[in-house]
């Protein structure tokens, strides 16, 4: 058993899927519903996320050898995208590849007006996008054994956990959750990220490239 595996999986889903993060975004999605009304979409997004979360973590590893791809190559493109992703986070102006374009964004508006939100856009670009979708299947192929893969899975229940948790009291917690508070947790998770990406480029491209171990 893993347990710094653990440790570096919950890192990475708590700076990926961060609740904080994105419980600005719910509320703005939400701003239009009542109390009971957020609650019932924060727990549809949570469900979602977490099947979403479960068909990849049994299914992502048949699907990158359906398409003759290897977990190194997908580690590669993954820590780019990951990269990506945390440098958006560091400059404050966000990533499409998690957040969605302009175009998106906007489309999300509108559709949050008349329609449901907790799959599109919540579960799916925000929430288990992209970089959600790498880190599972990188971190799921770092496990040597049933044990590992277990504690993976732990990790990612632990912060779907706690993603249910803020996302139901959004409402309380967005009040008194400073902008300043926001940016902080931010840009730290931004840093874990970026140190995490690179981790996963390193491993990646020494297995496809060994001369550049030495």
């Amino acid at each position: 058993m893993d347990t710094a595996l653990l440790f570096k999986a919950l890192g990475a889903f708590f700076a990926i899927m961060n609740p904080f993060v994105n419980l600005p975004l719910f509320l703005s999605l939400t701003s239009g519903e009542d109390a009971a009304q957020q609650r019932r979409t924060a727990w549809r997004t949570v469900a979602l996320s977490a099947a979403m979360c479960a068909v990849v973590a049994v299914a992502g590893s048949a699907l990158l050898k359906l398409f003759g791809v290897s977990v190194d190559d997908f580690r590669v493109a993954g820590g780019l995208v990951l990269l990506t992703i945390a440098l958006g986070m560091l400059s404050g102006h966000g990533a499409s590849a998690h957040e969605g374009t302009s175009a998106e964004k906007d489309h999300a508006a509108e559709r949050a007006v008349a329609a449901d939100v907790s799959f599109y856009p919540m579960t799916f670009p925000i929430i288990v996008g992209p970089g959600t979708i790498t880190t599972i299947i990188v971190m799921i192929s770092q496990g040597q054994g049933a044990s590992d893969k277990l504690m993976v899975a732990l990790a990612l229940i632990v912060v779907l956990a706690l993603l249910g948790a803020v996302l139901y009291f959004s409402s309380a917690i967005g009040h008194h959750m400073s902008l300043t508070l926001r940016v902080i947790m931010t840009r730290l998770m931004g840093m874990i990220l970026a140190a995490i990406s690179i981790g996963m480029l390193a491993t990646g491209l020494k297995d496809l490239l060994p001369g550049l171990a030495g």
